[in-house]
């Protein structure tokens, strides 16, 4: 590393006191401080030098630190001169005449007064502002009967060229080592600001953001890389120039010395923008002001790649309020609850018959919370055994079982951070993850299966449920301090048979979703319309939309009749038993999920049956004659 700091020393005697106390006082830091014997003009060049070679701060005495001073633009440390430095200087005469000539810039004859009354002697102050008015200064002393010049290297030499006797104040280590130790401290200081100053140029000029900072005067001070995109100007024209003469479309709606923050929207050239603007202040007085900038175009590209990515994983929430279908009391009632707790960060427990839309309703209340723009994480607790379910909620770490992942796998808690985590079935949940989804609730943080570290985690719960866990409490299945965790906010989803004026809505919706199946129906006659809503629907909307489905299949015509209805209602078996086709549907859904989790496993297993086996926590014949039954199904 080059040194720091330069002592430049105007004599001999000087330069080798200070290699002493760099010696003996800065040995662990000398290969930063440098030191050299200059004076006057003839130091100059090395100054300058040695500037360029990086060095920070100046160590000199009089003349020569002043003339230093003037020609470099780093700070420069003056060695100041002490009473012990004069005494040491008027020591060198064997008596003292009759006048003495103190002779020198301010910090070499400050204080010599209270000097010349201890010792009983005069002095005469000659104070010197720079080195060309030194000669004619102590000439003129001279000539009024100074016979004696105790001064710095300039005025010696000057008494010596006149005839006059000098006596040359040297400075003592004290002096020096307090030199170098305050030049140090600044060398520091500096460092520390030139990194500040790097840092913050650094993020200024990476910034997605175009940043512009004024002066009082509105003078352009920072124009960054981005602004020079945003408004093809470059910074060198910018800088130094008024906001309003650079960017002359922009001005911003109540910007003066009242508004302290200001945000807006504005179209500046082709380019519409946001805005916002803030003051700088110093200890409450303003400095200046800045400004951001952002293109609207660019934000709306970075959202559309943030939602592809969610939707690639498929942790987006598609279902809006403004999607559920009705006008009922209770659908109304339903909604305005949802809207009014989706602004709260509160655990909500929604309760409700299968095939009421829960999750229609889950996904509507992350879209209207303040955690819309987070992930949306879904899982359905009734379909995964309970080892694998405790994996994919908690994650586990490298090594924790059989056929980890390697490097580990994030739980659903940690993909759900900062948004909405959706726990379906929650009554379905066994004990044992019960209490562990309890202590999440508690700390808002979750540990790996098979980890040692904690990870903080922000998310909001939503617990579905079409059981009782009331009862379920009471037969020792749920425990009651989980239940009073998620029992925060409660919304129980209405049936259809209590909505049914919903029904001909939902059943227009349902056929324009549906459309697909069937283009040429494009409608419900009134009596199939009358006639759906006085069935029972135990299978709720999920029920009516398989029963719209099939009569889409079997209408002829464009508009589904009376007859069409009646035949795809009876298709749904209701002398089996009121839900029974449900629990059937739910059942092959289940299914088919659980199909899906053993293929994964199998494949990560490598297809290694003992592994998979072990690690989905069954027999590997159970896991072949699951594998192979769906297959036979096929």
């Amino acid at each position: 590393m080059e040194a720091r700091i330069l002592f430049v020393a105007p004599f001999a005697d000087l330069a080798k006191l200070a290699e002493e106390v760099v010696a003996e006082r800065f040995a662990d830091s000398s290969h930063l401080i440098k030191v050299v014997k200059g004076d006057l003009q003839e130091c100059i060049a090395i100054v300058k030098q040695a500037v360029e070679d990086g060095v920070e701060v100046i160590v000199s005495r009089g003349g020569t630190a002043n003339l230093i001073k003037k020609n470099v633009n780093i700070p420069t440390v003056h060695i100041q001169v002490t009473v012990m430095d004069v005494l040491r200087a008027l020591r060198q005469s064997t008596e003292y005449p009759e006048k003495i000539g103190i002779a020198g810039f301010e910090n070499v004859i400050y204080g010599c007064e209270d000097l010349a009354t201890l010792l009983g002697i005069t002095f005469v102050e000659i104070a010197l502002k720079n080195e060309d008015e030194a000669p004619e200064k102590i000439a003129a002393a001279v000539k009024n009967g100074v016979e004696l010049i105790v001064g710095d290297a300039i005025s010696t030499k000057i008494a010596a060229r006149i005839g006059v006797q000098g006596a040359l104040i040297q400075s003592g280590k004290e002096a020096i080592y307090k030199a170098i130790n305050e030049a140090a401290l600044i060398a520091h200081i500096r460092r520390e600001e030139q990194e500040k100053a790097e840092l913050l140029g650094t993020v200024i000029d990476t910034s997605a953001e175009g940043i512009i900072a004024t002066d009082t005067n509105d003078r352009i001070t920072i124009f960054n890389p981005m602004a020079e995109k945003i408004f093809q100007v470059s910074h060198l024209e910018a800088i130094g120039n008024q906001l309003q003469t650079v960017i002359p479309q922009f001005s911003l709606a109540g910007n003066d010395d009242s508004s302290e923050k200001m945000a807006d929207v504005q179209r500046i050239g082709d380019k519409t923008l946001t805005i916002k603007y803030n003051q700088i202040k110093v200890k409450g007085e303003i400095i200046g002001s800045i400004y951001n900038f952002q293109n609207v175009s660019q934000l709306q590209q970075l959202e559309q790649n943030v939602r592809k990515k969610l939707h690639a994983k498929g942790l987006v929430a598609r279902i809006k309020m403004a999607d559920i279908v009705g006008l009922s009391s209770a659908c109304n009632a339903l909604k305005r609850k949802a809207a009014k707790y989706a602004l709260t960060q509160s655990t909500i427990l929604i309760t409700g018959e299968s095939g009421t839309g829960k999750e229609m309703l889950v996904q509507s209340i992350h879209n209207v919370s303040t955690r819309a723009e987070g992930p949306f994480v879904a899982v359905n607790c009734a379909a995964l055994p309970e080892n694998l379910l405790e994996s994919e909620l908690f994650g586990y770490a490298e090594g924790a079982f059989t056929g980890a992942k390697k490097g580990g796998r994030q739980g659903l808690f940690e993909l759900a951070h900062g948004g909405t985590l959706f726990l379906d079935e929650i009554g379905e949940m066994p004990l044992s993850l019960q209490s562990r989804l309890l202590r999440v609730l508690q700390e808002k943080a979750v540990m790996h299966l098979g980890g040692d570290t904690v990870i903080p985690v922000d998310v909001r719960i939503v617990a579905a449920t079409n059981q009782n866990l009331a009862k379920l409490i009471e037969e020792k299945n749920f425990r009651q301090d989980l239940y009073y965790r998620l029992n925060i906010l409660r919304i129980h989803m209405p049936t259809l048979r209590e909505r049914i004026e919903d029904i001909p809505l939902l059943a227009k919706e349902m056929i324009k979703k549906m459309k697909h199946i069937n283009g040429k129906v494009t409608g419900i006659h009134l009596e199939a319309r009358e006639y759906l809503k006085q069935r029972s629907w135990p299978g709720n909307i999920r029920q009516l939309a398989n029963t719209i489905e099939r009569a889409m299949l079997l209408s002829s015509g464009p508009i589904i009749s009376k007859q069409d209805m009646i035949e795809a209602y009876d298709e749904e078996g209701e002398s089996v038993g009121e839900g029974s086709r449900e629990k059937g549907e739910m059942k092959d859904s289940l299914a088919m999920v659980e199909h899906e989790i053993l293929l994964r496993v199998l494949g990560e297993e490598e297809y290694n049956y003992n592994r998979a086996a072990a690690r989905l926590g069954i027999h590997r014949t159970t896991l072949w004659r699951k594998l192979n039954a769906k297959a036979a199904k096929k």
